[in-house]
């Protein structure tokens, strides 16, 4: 990579030109984002994943950007205007914008007003005035019309009239393809009010309604928050608002016109009238319209990636959030009309037997299903009760609480968001063949219960009700990120290689949907792996990917205890010299705190080895394998809450936090509408909400205000 482009990347990111670098090699060589940053901490300086991760986007950035370069140096030199200069110009680019103004005069273009000047043979006449030759211009341009012999061969205008707005559109052109004027217009207006007005399409359609605040607005694009803008573009595109900069044209006039004396020199007399004339009309057709294109655009790019930041800040959440484990398993998929969907899980969550009952309105079959409940329990020793939580969810909990739980037994609502979804994919149709939509959905409720990072990769992250506009923002990018922490949960708990299932596995280092499918289709030929170095019997695992994959996955009993831990096989021989120096076996060092304790990090660092992955080497074997997750705490709505109409301005209730946005926290508690805690009741202007509370974190609020109307709940937290 290009020492122009890392220092650029280390600048950005406050790093050094070395850090960068190194990734940048460690990248062409095949590693991955989690296998850097967990094992190669001596050549990044400690960088963690995200950080990685983000170095990999600007490496693939500039990337393209080379080949973009290419495209437009052949381009330029095609048209025979390629000069040194020039190219070096273009070879320093680091910016998109900047690269995009050079090639712009270049550019291919559908024909404009300038085009046709030119088809006239007027571009020599706009020479002389865009080069300040003429001082007479009117005299100048009786040479181009109709009839002249200095127009070799081309038609010519038909008035000397005609010839200088001719010349003015190709001034006009010129000016909007001038870099430095197009560089101080987007300074002008990055600063500018951005202003939104309703259409007429919005004043009869009650789908605009959500709009209401944005019909006459007005605010600094600098200053506008991100989700705000989003809904204002959103808006625009539903046909519901005009959007545009309040842009000052006499300003700017001024400013395009200082640039061009700038660059050109001071035009004189009758010359200075027809460049200003070019100057307006350039600025209203060509410049204002692109450039404010552009500033919003680039705002927009802005929004997006806060917007995706913070759907990527939610996802980890979501995916770390606190297992229940290994517990035989009740899911109910709650309902009036179509019933309870229910199934019966085992340890590994499996499925044992379904079936459905009808303890709500209309059928009210509650003894019949009591009794039913109550023998699903005993006979399939149920340890954990998950109830999904939509339609009837607090109807069902109230109804399972009148039935005996086993001892130790506890009840837990689940989120529902994206189990249809699942239900109704290839994957789950290859899980369940045999089984329809509502069965598949219920076992994933449960699923979710016993393991959700296991059961969430299979749905795609936009359906996991937990985004800001995700539909609204770059697609690619959004992709990028989600795929980024998916892939950062997995191999930051580590996946069971002799259970997982193949869409678990294809998210860990160095793997993929083909080689996961080998490593089950393996595993169901011959049995359990006994140990990492199996993996290498694999069809189409390498050496290259054994490296990336052996540290994140777990044998649990295997031949090598090191195999359960995240010491990777690379460094075992490390640990075998720490339990030589102190007279004990590698086995009866794994776990004991004290033993660890006698080592010195310092002993064990070489040439290859250093003090970072030595330090994570004894971490390790503290606690081998030790998942980073939390503990699963049960928890209760209000009891007397039931719907809108309980709710009391100043009462406090329990919540659980469904979704984290940048204007604030959706909390749940117990209705069908989540109530908004507004970030202006989390703290001083510019709290993040993100670093207040955790999605799913059970939290105490105060009713503030309830909107019947509009089914809306304002909370804010009792600290």
């Amino acid at each position: 990579m290009k020492e122009l482009y890392i220092k650029q990347i280390a600048a950005s990111l406050g790093l050094k030109a070395w850090q960068v670098e190194n990734c940048a090699d460690m990248f062409a060589e095949g590693d991955t984002i989690p296998f850097i940053s967990r094992y190669r901490k001596e050549k990044t300086g400690g960088m963690d994943d995200a950080t990685v991760a983000e170095v990999k986007h600007w490496i693939d950035v500039y990337d393209d950007m080379e080949k973009r370069k290419a495209t437009i140096i052949k381009t330029i030199d095609e048209a025979g205007a390629l000069t040194d200069e020039l190219r070096a110009r273009i070879d320093n680019c680091v910016s998109s914008t900047e690269l995009e103004d050079i090639y712009l005069p270049w550019r291919p273009k559908r024909r404009t007003r300038a085009t046709a000047a030119k088809e006239l043979g007027l571009e020599p006449l706009a020479d002389l005035m865009w080069n300040l030759k003429t001082r007479d211009p009117e005299a100048s341009a009786k040479a181009y019309v109709k009839g002249s012999p200095t127009l070799k061969g081309k038609s010519g205008a038909e008035s000397a009239e005609a010839a200088l707005a001719g010349a003015r559109d190709i001034i006009a052109e010129r000016l909007s393809e001038t870099a430095v004027i197009r560089k101080n217009l987007r300074d002008i207006f990055r600063v500018r009010r951005l202003e939104s007005k309703a259409t007429k399409a919005a004043k009869d359609n009650p789908d605009a309604a959500k709009y209401r605040s944005y019909f006459d607005f007005k605010m600094p694009l600098d200053r506008m928050p991100s989700h705000n803008l989003l809904a204002i573009l959103r808006a625009e595109n539903e046909g519901f608002l005009s959007v545009s900069l309040d842009t000052d044209a006499e300003k700017c006039g001024n400013k395009i016109y200082y640039d061009f004396c700038q660059a050109q020199g001071y035009p004189g007399g009758a010359l200075a009238c027809h460049i200003k004339d070019a100057v307006a009309d350039s600025f209203k057709r060509l410049l204002e319209p692109s450039i404010s294109g552009e500033v919003i655009r680039e705002a927009k790019e802005r929004a997006d990636i806060e917007s995706i930041k913070v759907f990527g800040e939610n996802l980890r959440q979501l995916l770390l959030q606190a297992p229940v484990g290994q517990k035989r398993t009740m899911a109910i998929d709650p309902g009036f009309r179509n019933g309870c969907k229910i199934a019966c899980l085992n340890e590994q969550g499996s499925l044992l037997y379904h079936t459905i009952i009808f303890p709500h309105p209309p059928q009210n079959e509650k003894v019949k299903a009591l009794t039913a409940v109550q023998g699903m329990l005993e006979k399939y020793r149920i340890q954990a009760v998950a109830i999904g939580n939509g339609t009837a969810s607090r109807e069902t909990e109230d109804f399972m609480r009148r039935v005996q739980l086993p001892d130790g037994c506890r009840l837990w609502t689940v989120s529902e968001d994206g189990a249809s979804i699942y239900s109704a994919s290839e994957i789950a149709r290859e899980e369940f063949p045999d089984e329809d939509v509502t069965v598949r959905g219920a076992v994933s409720i449960g699923r979710r219960l016993m393991d959700p990072l296991s059961e969430l990769v299979k749905i795609d992250p936009k359906n996991l009700g937990i985004g800001q506009y995700q539909h609204d923002v770059d697609q690619a990018l959004l992709k990028e990120k989600l795929d980024n922490t998916v892939e950062s949960c997995v191999n930051s708990v580590g996946v069971n290689l002799n259970t997982a299932s193949p869409y678990l596995l294809a998210y860990v280092s160095g793997i993929g949907p083909v080689l996961a499918a080998n490593i089950v289709a393996w595993r169901n030929d011959n049995g359990a792996f006994s140990s990492r170095a199996e993996l290498k019997k694999v069809p189409r695992l390498g050496p290259k990917a054994f490296e990336q994959c052996a540290g994140f996955l777990r044998i649990r009993g295997g031949s090598n205890p090191l195999d359960a831990s995240a010491v990777h096989p690379e460094s075992y021989h490390i640990v075998d010299a720490m339990a030589r120096s102190l007279g004990v076996t590698a086995a009866q060092l794994i776990g004991n705190a004290e033993l660890c304790s006698r080592i010195k990090p310092e002993d064990f660092v070489s040439g290859e080895v250093g003090l970072p992955t030595v330090s994570d080497i004894l971490k390790e074997l503290v606690k081998p394998g030790l998942d980073p997750r939390e503990q699963a705490t049960a928890f209760e709505f209000a009891s007397d809450i039931h719907d809108l109409e309980d709710l009391k301005t100043g009462m406090e209730l329990p919540g659980i936090v469904t979704n984290i946005t940048a204007f604030g926290a959706f909390v749940d508690i117990g209705l069908h509408d989540n109530g908004l805690v507004h970030v202006s009741t989390m703290g001083p202007r510019g709290t993040d909400p993100s670093r207040v509370v955790k999605l799913h974190q059970q939290v105490r609020v105060q009713v503030l205000g309830v909107d019947l109307e509009r089914g809306r709940i304002s909370l804010r937290l009792v600290q």
